[in-house]
């Protein structure tokens, strides 16, 4: 229904235009699947659900890509983008400037100067709320490889803006940051044990250091005071989570597999994230 309805606008736009009353560029009017939702120099995209399903999403989840991602790309992953479009949430797919996220430590050849990635995601979340009336706090940011390394950024210094993060094999750069200036963090990581592209304890990448999960983990247990660990383990997964006195959620899931991304891992996530968050 929207792509029909965005074709039914477009083609009355072309007749306004051969009129001589075509004021707007049209493509700066578009915004979905197919079609960039551009906020000043940069784009992301979006997949509304059905209107039938829920004619005004209230959740959302932002996914953001791996290295030499694009969102288009992402956007064919039927059964990622269904586990927010099925709740009646939007789906929407972040889009770097270059090859890779602008995040510290990344490799100095991939880096893009004066590229700030922390204003792009807080400008795609002011953006959701002034096109679709979408708060905040009942947004998840999830990312696999290079773009979970961005959500570890994002966590760190965005972790009390949003609903929670979800990271698939990867985290930080090295070196860590010191500590993270935010409490209030829920976060799910997931990685696979025999994972060699982004092994558990990291490895080099050009003149980069990935970092390692653990030392990873334990910054946010510091960070927001999290109590002891409790074992998870459900659905071919081994889970320990954490919890504080404010009830945040921190989770780290193993599996037995490789560098992967498995939108069932993303749907349980969003029931454990979301319903804190209504």
């Amino acid at each position: 229904m929207q792509e029909f309805l965005f074709t039914l606008f477009r083609a009355c736009f072309a007749v306004l235009c051969t009129l001589g009353i075509c004021l707007l560029d049209v493509d700066a009017l578009a915004c979905g699947r197919d079609t960039d939702c551009r906020i000043g120099e940069r784009v992301y995209r979006v997949v509304l659900p059905p209107a039938a399903t829920s004619p005004a999403p209230r959740r959302a989840v932002i996914f953001v890509h791996g290295y030499m991602g694009t969102a288009k790309n992402v956007l064919r992953n039927k059964d990622l983008v269904a586990v927010a479009t099925k709740h009646g949430a939007a789906f929407v797919a972040a889009q770097a400037v270059g090859i890779e996220w602008n995040v510290p430590g990344v490799p100095s050849v991939d880096a893009t100067a004066g590229v700030d990635e922390l204003k792009y995601f807080d400008r795609v979340a002011a953006d959701l709320k002034q096109r679709f009336s979408i708060r905040r706090k009942d947004i998840i940011v999830a990312g696999f490889s290079s773009g979970a390394m961005m959500v570890w950024h994002l966590a760190c210094h965005r972790g009390d803006t949003f609903a929670g993060f979800v990271a698939f094999s990867g985290t930080f750069w090295k070196p860590l940051p010191k500590s993270c200036p935010l409490d209030s963090i829920n976060l799910i990581h997931y990685h696979g044990k025999s994972d060699t592209i982004v092994p558990i304890h990291g490895r080099q990448i050009k003149d980069g250091f990935q970092g390692d999960v653990y030392e990873a983990m334990a910054l946010l247990v510091r960070a927001g005071k999290f109590g002891a660990a409790q074992l998870q383990n459900q659905s071919g997964l081994d889970c320990k989570q954490r919890e504080n006195a404010s009830g945040n959620v921190l989770e780290l899931c193993l599996f037995a597999g490789g560098h992967e991304l498995r939108a069932s891992y993303l749907e349980r996530a969003w029931r454990k994230l979301l319903p804190k968050h209504k």
